[in-house]
């Protein structure tokens, strides 16, 4: 093992100090009414700002009592139902209209439209040797870090990357919007070459094509694939591209932002926070344990099998012995999440054209099962349901995306929601945000060394 990565002793010595005079005791958050992770014991989160870019809906008010509901929601007022279906049934691609609806707060018409597909096509390019002296002289493993690393070199590029006028920022947001999908792929291609050792293809994008085909376009060896992939992977971003601002990675993005740094240190910050598996990384957990579970479970339709499989994923007996069944339950929804739903009804499409149908079936029978098995084994304070990572990571492994591009492809569709809300908090800048936290460590008298 590389020396600069190894856990040494020594380390190991440093880390039992640190844990045992940095463990908290967990009652003094009860004690002094913390809400951890800034949400109360129903999940809802404690209210930091106020935004206009998207709304969530979970529950119903009545006579002071929240009512669960089926999920809801909205992009700038817009049900997210209403657009998918929209675009949908005018057989066009919904990424950009939605990227365009949440930086300007409206719908555009159809020659607003094309004029900002135009604007993309032009921006989705990287300054001159790019791809050569930055993306193929540094391939990493983990493509959220070469995607953030990218981020970061872009701003050396940028004559005004520290002007955080709103004309300035909203060119750089679009910019990166366009840009991502040139950053993902070719990060994935150049780990793929020099690190698997499979042959490096670099295609360049296509300005004409939507952001979703020009995806599967740049990844795939012949350039080619079929009208409802790229449907799909473009429901799959519209979906993706915001869910309010107390999400973490967007959470991340207003507190940057309200510091008044630079676009790309701000975008890099969110990505960071987006890489997490708790939250960007969902899907992959979702997939492996899938994948562990088709390996147990020999008739994938024996419901009981099934659930004797979900009973130990809570038992901390399969999978990653971690008591939980990735995908299921969410922090805000719990009736329904509607992304989930709305995907649901493509996912079956594709399933079929891939010849995926008894594998659907294995995900429908766990979507209804789980449930109830959660509500049997433990105390929940809400419904829990299937979540848009639940079918988003089988979505992309039968598009054959590779499993290091599942978060990316996420980021590649976040970057509109960022933008908007980078905007919106420096349009309304005010105090840079700083929540409280209480010190509940005991005074200690200082000793000389000599005394110690």
């Amino acid at each position: 093992m590389n020396p600069y990565s190894q856990v040494t002793p020594k380390i190991l010595e440093l880390a039992e100090i640190c844990q045992k005079n940095s463990s908290i005791d967990p009652s003094l958050y009860g004690k002094y009414d913390v809400k951890r992770g800034l949400r109360d014991i129903s999940g809802r989160g404690v209210l930091a700002g106020l935004t206009e870019i998207s709304e969530i809906q979970s529950y119903v008010l009545e006579d002071d009592e929240m009512i669960p509901c089926d999920g809801k929601l909205y992009y700038r007022g817009y049900d997210i139902e209403q657009i998918v279906e929209g675009f949908i049934q005018e057989k066009r691609f919904g990424f950009e209209e939605v990227a365009y609806l949440l930086m300007f707060g409206e719908l555009p018409s159809k020659k607003e439209l094309e004029s900002f597909q135009e604007l993309l096509g032009e921006y989705r390019t990287l300054p001159t040797n790019f791809v050569r002296d930055v993306i193929l002289k540094a391939p990493s493993a983990d493509m959220m870090n070469t995607l953030a690393r990218s981020v970061l070199t872009l701003y050396s590029y940028d004559e005004k990357a520290d002007d955080i006028s709103i004309p300035n920022v909203i060119r750089q947001c679009i910019q990166l919007t366009a840009s991502f999908p040139l950053l993902s792929v070719y990060g994935y291609q150049a780990y793929n070459h020099y690190l698997e050792g499979n042959s490096l293809i670099i295609h360049t994008p296509d300005p004409s094509l939507s952001t979703a085909e020009n995806i599967l376009r740049l990844l795939r060896p012949d350039g080619k694939y079929t009208a409802l992939e790229a449907k799909i992977l473009d429901v799959a971003l519209v979906l993706h591209a915001e869910h309010g601002g107390g999400n973490n990675s967007t959470f991340t993005t207003h507190v940057v932002s309200s510091s008044g740094t630079d676009t790309y240190s701000t975008i890099a910050a969110s990505l960071g926070s987006l890489k997490g598996p708790k939250h960007g990384g969902a899907n992959i957990k979702v997939v492996r344990m899938f994948e562990d579970m088709k390996q147990v479970v020999t008739d994938w339709k024996d419901e009981e099998q099934i659930t004797a499989y979900l009973n130990a994923l809570l038992s901390k007996e399969a999978f990653d012995k971690a008591g939980l069944i990735y995908g299921m339950g969410h922090a805000v929804y719990s009736i329904s999440d509607p992304r989930a739903n709305i995907f649901k009804r493509f996912v079956e499409s594709l399933s079929i054209e891939k010849g995926k149908e008894e594998e659907f079936q294995l995900y429908s029978a766990v979507e209804r099962l789980a449930p109830k098995v959660i509500g049997e084994r433990r105390k929940i304070y809400k419904g829990v349901s299937a979540n848009i990572d639940f079918y988003s990571g089988f979505v992309y492994s039968m598009l054959d995306l590779p499993l290091q591009l599942y978060t990316p492809i996420f980021a590649i569709a976040r970057m509109a929601g960022w933008g908007a809300h980078r905007v919106e908090e420096l349009i309304n800048a005010g105090k840079i945000i700083r929540p409280a936290y209480r010190a509940v460590q005991e005074r200690q008298e200082y000793h000389r060394m000599e005394d110690r």
